[in-house]
């Protein structure tokens, strides 16, 4: 009997998420804390012409060209200004490396699955179905963002082409340097 108490109460780490949690337009959005690569302050972008809005343009991370997408924008929600709060959260989302501007890193959080409900169909469109699902901890919702479908397929290979083309004109230009 003591032993099917101690089988009950011991819970693994398979029942809990870990999450990033940023906060977007005074609301708070949750990603896996496996596809974040690094959270760094807001520095400059350089801006690409032709792009969609919410891509902001480029930065050099450690040597590698990373596109940047406003976060804020590609969810339709207001954009504010950026603070000294505000950040880049770099994740790899459908195997393209990303920085996306958020308002805010707000923690780090352990949610139990039970705690996690799927969107509801009445708020979930085509539009929206990066959202994953609801988390719920105390008297606050946490917003549960699928990464893989945030961006479309041609969004994620337009990101892909600016990487790509950003790495061609740096590595040229350090070449004509040297």
């Amino acid at each position: 009997m003591e032993t099917e108490s101690r089988q009950m109460t011991t819970i693994t780490d398979d029942a809990f998420e870990q999450l990033v949690v940023m906060e977007i337009d005074h609301e708070s959005f949750g990603v896996d804390i496996g596809a974040v690569n690094t959270i760094i302050r807001m520095q400059e972008i350089t801006a690409i012409p032709r792009t969609p809005d919410f891509v902001e343009g480029v930065i050099n991370l450690r040597g590698s060209i990373v596109p940047v997408i406003d976060l804020r924008k590609r969810l339709g929600v207001h954009v504010g200004e950026t603070t000294k709060a505000s950040r880049i959260v770099v994740v790899e989302a459908a195997d393209q490396v990303i920085g996306m501007i958020v308002d805010a890193v707000a923690e780090t959080l352990r949610l139990a699955h039970d705690a996690i409900e799927p969107p509801s169909p009445v708020v979930t469109t085509v539009d929206s179905a990066y959202v994953r699902g609801v988390g719920k901890q105390d008297n606050r919702l946490v917003i549960l963002l699928d990464l893989a479908k945030v961006l479309t397929s041609k969004e994620i290979a337009v990101l892909g082409k600016i990487e790509k083309h950003s790495k061609q004109d740096t590595e040229r230009l350090a070449a004509q340097a040297a």
